[in-house]
């Protein structure tokens, strides 16, 4: 099974200083845009409603024409986009301020889709507590949600990074390094946590489920593409919002959209479907509006760019944590107000919720 890597990178950090400060580029009115998503549990409804006319009915009812491409490597889709290839991609909220934010590229959260409440998780072999991973090799994908896991997992034991060893893994490797003596603890996501844990040796003692509302999945796009072309959000709004209701329907096309999806990642309707219970869908557009609207949101942000700040990530030089501004719904900015680069907005979601879309 190929798995894709949920996984951080710096490559596009260089432009962050040459983009400069200041409110939101102006972008163009167009007609033609272009999606770019990956695989994960979260993320399959749109290659779904790309292939089942859903993004060309949305599309057709604003005017618009929506090309929606499926990335097999999850960095390069950010990368591409952060260059101005696409107008908007799935991502996780880490990563949105690590790459498009940092890159200098002014980013906005059009869809909250879903949290991971158990699919990322840290696993140890022939060990049941957590405590146990003191001075162990740990095998994750450095930089990754999997490292700030393993960073949020350590400190509910008074451990820190200094107590372990992170040993950089692929995620394509992780299973076949598992199965060798050597590795001992790992810290992965699903489908490849599910897999890991077949084996007998394997303990899962800590999971996503145990810092919720942290690991977020997003479809963002670009603030000013976006600004100039409000029907480009509300289009992606109704594509999720009716695509996603098929993940949670009880009805023959529920079924079979599931068995699609599942298929469509690598595994089978039981597989998606176990992947599916670990994950927080926000299917209904009240409840991501109230998610995103909580007062937990700019918490977990500031965990987020806490921890990206002392990995290096938010660009070469950074003084601080508050080098790059995170808006919030309501105006208010975590960092530098001067330098907003990842926008956080209710607009398209309360449309599908008062159904004005």
């Amino acid at each position: 099974m190929q798995t894709f890597s949920k996984i951080l990178s710096i490559t596009a950090l260089s432009a962050s200083l040459a983009l400069g400060f200041g409110s939101i580029a102006k972008a163009a009115q167009k007609t033609e845009f272009n999606v770019a998503w990956s695989i994960y549990v979260g993320w399959m409804p749109w290659g779904y409603a790309a292939d089942h006319g859903i993004v060309k009915k949305w599309a057709d009812k604003y005017g618009i024409k929506i090309d929606v491409t499926q990335f097999n490597d999850y960095v390069e889709s950010m990368n591409q986009y952060t260059a101005g290839a696409f107008d908007a991609v799935t991502l996780t909220n880490m990563d949105g301020l690590s790459i498009p934010a940092a890159g200098g590229v002014d980013t906005t959260a059009v869809i909250v889709g879903d949290f991971s409440n158990g699919n990322d998780a840290v696993i140890l072999k022939d060990k049941a507590s957590l405590a146990d991973i003191k001075g162990q090799n740990v095998n994750l994908v450095e930089f990754s949600v999997s490292h700030y896991l393993l960073a949020r997992a350590l400190e509910g034991v008074k451990l820190t990074e200094r107590d372990v060893k992170v040993v950089n893994t692929s995620d394509a490797d992780m299973v076949a390094a598992y199965k060798t003596p050597d590795v001992t603890a790992v810290v992965t996501w699903n489908p490849l946590v599910s897999t890991i844990l077949e084996d007998p040796t394997a303990r899962e003692v800590f999971d996503s489920s145990q810092v919720p509302g942290e690991i977020i999945d997003l479809m963002v796009a670009n603030s000013g593409v976006l600004k100039d072309n409000p029907n480009f959000g509300k289009a992606l709004a109704g594509i999720w919002y009716e695509t996603a209701a098929l993940l949670r329907a009880d009805t023959a096309e529920g079924k079979a959209a599931r068995e699609a999806m599942g298929s469509a990642s690598g595994t089978d309707l039981a597989g998606f479907e176990t992947q599916l219970a670990a994950t927080k869908l926000f299917d209904k557009p009240a409840d991501a509006v109230a998610f995103t609207a909580s007062p937990n949101l700019p918490k977990t942000m500031d965990l987020v760019r806490n921890f990206l700040f002392e990995k290096g990530l938010l660009g070469n030089g950074a003084p601080s944590a508050d080098v790059i501004g995170i808006e919030m719904p309501d105006g208010k900015v975590l960092g530098d107000s001067g330098n907003v680069k990842l926008r956080f907005t209710e607009t398209y979601m309360k449309a599908a919720a008062d159904g004005s879309l």
